[in-house]
């Protein structure tokens, strides 16, 4: 568990009942995303971990963030390389979450990339968003694990209709489940939640570089 508490000027109700609303702030127009604690709400839940919140006003908040325990030892992980700036692409990415905040912050970050984004709730309404886009679509970048279709199973039914898509599966699964769920074969373009803006923008970049059949 991790804990932060703050001394600030504290939230209503109605306030805290909104506050991991993606795009939902109480800061003035240019001064806030409304994005921070969706990201962390996205991030935390797809950890398979919940947050308690805390607050009145003028008398603060406190935040309590519940992550599972991982008994295995920790492993050292190479610092990445400076970066002279994420890559950018000017191409459509069909993008399919469950979860909104992630969805959300995800839609942006690619969006801002110069990336046009097509973004749906499910595999089903992917479907129904491929059937009806006039243009094309060269990038699926889908969750594993969602509720109805999987995403093996929507990447499936697109290749059917648009068999010229590339795909990207996400997930913050464990790498078993994801392979109960068909993802981690050879070849198959796979990026780890959670992952940077920087992460996302280099992997879609590579993923939309590689020949359709390699």
């Amino acid at each position: 568990m991790l804990a932060v508490s703050d001394t600030g000027v504290g939230m209503d109700e109605a306030t805290k009942a909104r506050i991991f609303e993606p795009f939902f702030t109480t800061k003035g127009p240019g001064k806030g995303t409304g994005l921070g604690l969706a990201t962390v709400y996205g991030i935390v839940k797809q950890s398979g971990g919940f947050i308690w919140v805390y607050s009145e006003p003028g008398l603060g908040t406190t935040f309590k963030i519940y992550l599972p325990r991982v008994d295995a030892a920790a492993t050292a992980t190479a610092a990445a390389p400076a970066s002279a700036g994420s890559p950018r692409g000017t191409e459509t990415v069909l993008l399919v979450e469950d979860a909104d905040a992630v969805r959300a912050v995800t839609h942006q970050a690619l969006a801002r990339q110069g990336y046009t984004v097509l973004d749906a709730p499910n595999g089903a309404e992917a479907l129904r968003i491929a059937a009806d886009h006039p243009g094309p679509i060269h990038l699926l970048l889908t969750d594993v694990v969602m509720p109805g279709l999987s995403g093996r199973q929507l990447s499936d039914q697109l290749a059917r209709l648009r068999p010229d898509t590339k795909v990207l599966f996400t997930s913050g699964y464990t790498d078993d489940a994801v392979v109960r769920h068909g993802v981690l074969e050879s070849g198959i373009a796979y990026l780890q939640k959670p992952f940077t803006v920087d992460g996302l923008a280099r992997k879609v970049r590579e993923v939309l570089g590689r020949p359709l059949h390699d």
